[in-house]
This record gives C-alpha cells, sequence and structure tokens, in this order.
C-alpha cells in the first residue's frame, strides 16, 4: 500500500484534476455510460451537489489528486435514506497500489458516522477489476441486467453489488447530512 497518499474531503478546486482521472474512463473504456466528456462547469456542480449530504473524497500523493470517491443517494425518496451508491476512479497510472481501498475505507467511516447501512456498486461487468475490488473488500453481488448499457457500438451487461456496514434495527438513527456531521464534531 502506498503510504505516501492522504484523504481529504474534496473541494470545488479540485474539480480539474478529478475530472482529468474520469476523463479516460469516459472516452476509452464502458466502465462509466457517458459518452461524452462532462464540461468542468458541470463537474464542479456535481462536486458541490453531492458534498450537500454525502462525502466526497480525493486522494493526494504529491500535492496532485490521484483518485477520488464519492457517495450518492441511491434512490430519491426517504425510505431510502439509509442505502447510497459508491463510486471510485483511480488515476491509471496509480491503480494497484491501495489507494482505492484506502479511499473507501475513508468512505466508509463518514458514512457510518452518517448512519447508512446499505453500499451499492453499479458496476459494468466488462469491469473485472472493479468487481473483484469490491469483492475484496466485502461487495457481494445481488443483481445482474443483460445488455443494458450501450457504448462503442456494443450492448454492455450491468451488476450491482451490495455491502452492509451497519444493522438493519427496527428504529435506525437518522440520516445525517454531511454539513450537519460536519457540525456535530465541531
Amino acid at each position: 500500500m502506498d503510504k505516501t497518499i492522504t484523504i481529504r474531503m474534496a473541494s470545488e478546486s479540485d474539480a480539474q484534476q478529478i475530472l482529468d482521472i474520469y476523463a479516460p474512463y469516459v472516452t476509452d473504456t464502458a466502465f462509466t455510460f457517458e459518452y461524452d466528456v462532462p464540461a468542468i462547469e458541470e463537474f464542479t456542480q456535481r462536486i458541490r451537489n453531492i458534498l450537500k449530504k454525502y462525502p466526497y473524497l480525493v486522494a493526494v500523493r504529491d500535492g496532485s489528486v490521484v483518485g477520488y470517491a464519492y457517495a450518492c443517494a441511491f434512490k430519491g425518496r426517504a425510505a431510502y435514506d439509509w442505502a447510497v451508491e459508491t463510486t471510485a476512479y483511480i488515476k491509471r497510472d496509480c491503480k494497484a497500489k491501495g489507494t482505492g481501498k484506502k479511499l473507501y475505507q475513508a468512505l466508509e467511516e463518514i458514512l457510518k458516522q452518517q448512519n447508512i447501512i446499505n453500499l451499492n456498486a453499479c458496476i459494468t461487468c466488462s469491469n473485472t477489476e472493479s468487481v473483484g475490488f469490491h469483492e475484496h473488500l466485502g461487495y457481494k453481488t445481488v443483481a445482474h441486467f443483460t445488455k443494458c448499457g450501450y457504448k462503442f457500438h456494443t450492448w454492455y451487461d450491468m451488476i450491482w453489488m451490495e455491502k452492509m456496514i451497519g444493522e438493519h434495527v427496527e428504529n435506525p438513527d437518522p440520516f445525517v447530512p454531511l454539513p450537519q456531521l460536519a457540525l456535530l464534531k465541531g
């Protein structure tokens, strides 16, 4: 594991470096089903919107962002407050060095404090590296969708993987949005 990696909360000023990591996944892979690389303004807005409720973390080495991970709403209904979708992308030359694991471990710690229980990840079946990564971290495949994504003149299957990080009790503690969590700790 790379010991020189630090994990911190992302800020809007990180948007270009994060977008630089994400862009090759859009242009060169079917790991994301976006067809076009988002404009920097749109990407900055995405970061801003996620941080209103959930953590958006970056991994930094030698002053540069080399990976990122975030959580977002699994579904937009109150009954889903205890479930999130998790996402991570690592700079291509920084893979297999423990960066993704460090990001996900930090993400999970914050999500536990927010009273999140279910972590869900949507993965293109062709991304066996991501499937293996999630399995290594305790995620299990819970759904398989056949040929539901089309990119680069090819139909792709996708799976949903899930990990529980808390107990499903009758009266769960309420979800705590990220800004309120910071106030509670302050």
